[in-house]
């Protein structure tokens, strides 16, 4: 099968691999496409290894066909997607989403799972709250904005650009504000602060989101792209009954990991389908231009998610079980 490899200096190569075998509790898909995510830049980069027992490769969601059944799925992996056929529990399957060609699917497990996982398993984020959701038009902030706006929530965001505080607008945000030009800590208190902050900046951003918060605010930390420690003001924190969760999905125990898709077929599923929850794609490339796409993520400034095309579906429409030749 064709893969992408990560290369000793940190690069992706398009190489030929054996194919995966199936454990018990597996089953083989065969991938049409994989969603690329910030966990992929730092894999690659060697700063971010994959949980034992997982692939080498990087990806961590794809859309295919299942092997033994020819259903349309999409799977949460802890790594392996960049490839054309991946082995994955059948717990950590879900059928595609109804309206969405197969293509388009491989970028919705991931940002479904993360955002449901944050905000309603961990923060208990609930109606007549308000939350701050930072870098509101990647591939996380862009579904954060539409479900926390589904809870009945009131929803603030960050963005990169002066441009792009439209789209965070139009995404269901409340307010937005460009990151770079504006001082967030003031800008949020002058709003009343906030009961949840979903946090991909993490340590250089600690001591200004727990001045944000609120009462019994929680800042659910899940990047570290500010950098990875920072001064945590604990009186401050213990004044407010403040809690600090951080969190990622790829390492988590088989059992939670199923958990969550489960609340992600009961929450976020049926509102894909209707069109109420929708996942912007910025850019779709074939396999092989891999680091262009990482490039695009590292850059920064897109709205929404870079898909990798593996493989084309059988007769173009996303219908069918693709045939191996």
């Amino acid at each position: 099968m064709r893969a992408m490899v990560i290369t000793k200096d940190h690069g992706l190569e398009l190489t030929e691999l054996p194919e995966p075998v199936a454990a018990p509790g597996e089953v083989l898909i065969d991938v049409v496409a994989a969603g690329v995510n910030r966990a992929d830049l730092a894999q690659t980069a060697g700063k971010y290894p994959p949980p034992p027992g997982a692939s080498e490769l990087p990806g961590l969601e794809v859309s295919g066909y299942r092997r033994d059944t020819g259903e349309k799925v999409v799977a949460l992996l802890a790594g392996g997607g960049y490839a054309e056929v991946v082995a994955v529990p059948t717990e950590l399957l879900l059928p595609a989403p109804a309206g969405f060609s197969l293509v388009d699917a491989a970028g919705v497990i991931e940002a479904a799972a993360t955002v449901v996982s944050n905000l309603v398993l961990e923060a208990g984020l609930h109606e007549g709250e308000t939350i701050l959701i930072q870098g509101g038009t990647g591939g996380i902030g862009s579904v954060a904005i539409q479900l926390a706006r589904h809870l009945g929530a009131r929803v603030l965001a960050t963005v990169g650009s002066d441009a792009a505080i439209a789209t965070a607008r139009e995404l269901g945000a409340d307010m937005a504000w460009n990151r770079h030009t504006t001082d967030l800590l003031e800008a949020v208190r002058e709003t009343g602060g906030v009961d949840v902050i979903l946090d991909v900046v993490g340590g250089s951003a600690l001591a200004d989101h727990v001045g944000m918060l609120r009462e019994s605010g929680r800042l659910v930390i899940i990047g570290t792209l500010g950098g990875a420690s920072g001064e945590l003001p604990i009186g401050m924190l213990m004044g407010k009954r403040g809690r600090v969760v951080g969190t990622t999905l790829r390492s988590r125990p088989l059992e939670t990991k199923h958990g969550i898709l489960e609340a992600v077929r009961y929450l976020a599923w049926p509102l894909l389908e209707s069109g109420d929850l929708r996942v912007p794609i910025h850019a779709r490339l074939p396999l092989e231009r891999a680091e262009e796409a990482h490039a695009i993520l590292r850059e920064g400034g897109h709205l929404g998610k870079v898909i990798l095309e593996v493989a084309a579906p059988a007769n173009n429409s996303g219908g069918g079980r693709r045939r191996r030749e």
